[in-house]
C-alpha cells in the first residue's frame, strides 16, 4: 500500500471536485466509498474497507495533475485502482489474517460482520431478482483469473455465438441492474465502513 499521506487540504479539494456544495460532495464520497465496499466484497475481499479507502486516497493523489481535464464520473476510474490495490493485497498477503489488521487492531469487528452480512444479502437478492439465464451469464464471466478469465471468457463468447465484446456489453448491463439494485437494497444510509 502507498507511503503517501492524506492531508486535509488534498480531502478538501477531492470534496470541491465532487460538488461545490460541501454535503452533496460528502454524499458522493460517502456513495462512492460504499460502492467500492460492495465491489470489492463481492470479489472476496477481505479487507474492503481498507482497500476502497486505500484506491480513494490514490485517486486523491492524482486529482491535482488531472483536475482540469478529467470529466466524468470518477467511480469507474476509482474501480480500477480499487481492483489494482486489492491485487496488490492478495500478491503481498495470499492468505487473509483471520485474527488482527497491521495495526493490531480486530478485523472482523461487529459492525463489519453485520455490514458484510447485509451486503451478501442484498446481492443474493439481487442475483435472485435476475432471469436465471442472465445470473448463470454474471456469475460464470467473474470466475477465474489472469488468463484463466480471459480464456474462459473467449470459450463462453463462442459457445453464446457472439463477439468478446458484445459478450462484455451485455455483461455490463446486468451488472449495471445489479448496482441499481444494490443501491436500492442498501439504501442511501448504508454504513461506509
Amino acid at each position: 500500500m502507498s507511503d503517501w499521506e492524506l492531508t486535509e487540504e488534498s480531502f478538501n479539494l477531492f470534496l470541491s471536485w465532487l460538488s461545490k456544495d460541501r454535503d452533496t460532495a460528502g454524499r458522493k464520497y460517502e456513495d462512492i466509498r460504499r460502492r467500492l465496499i460492495v465491489m470489492l466484497q463481492a470479489r472476496g475481499c477481505p479487507r474492503a474497507g481498507e482497500v476502497a479507502d486505500e484506491a480513494i486516497n490514490r485517486f486523491i493523489r492524482r486529482l491535482p495533475e488531472m483536475i482540469d481535464t478529467y470529466q466524468g464520473d470518477p467511480v469507474p476510474y476509482i474501480c480500477v485502482i480499487a481492483r489494482n490495490v486489492h491485487r496488490e493485497v492478495l500478491r503481498s498477503d495470499p492468505v487473509p489474517l483471520d485474527e488482527t489488521d497491521y495495526d493490531g487492531l480486530t478485523r472482523n469487528e461487529p459492525d463489519d460482520d453485520e455490514e458484510e452480512e447485509r451486503v451478501h444479502e442484498c446481492l443474493e437478492r439481487c442475483l435472485n431478482k435476475l432471469e436465471s439465464k442472465h445470473r448463470e451469464l454474471v456469475l460464470n464471466y467473474y470466475q477465474n483469473d489472469k488468463q484463466a478469465k480471459i480464456d474462459f471468457r473467449k470459450q463462453l463468447a463462442k459457445a453464446m455465438g457472439i463477439a468478446a465484446n458484445a459478450l462484455r456489453i451485455r455483461v455490463h448491463r446486468i451488472r449495471t441492474t445489479l448496482e441499481t439494485c444494490l443501491d436500492d437494497c442498501l439504501g442511501p444510509e448504508a454504513p461506509t465502513k
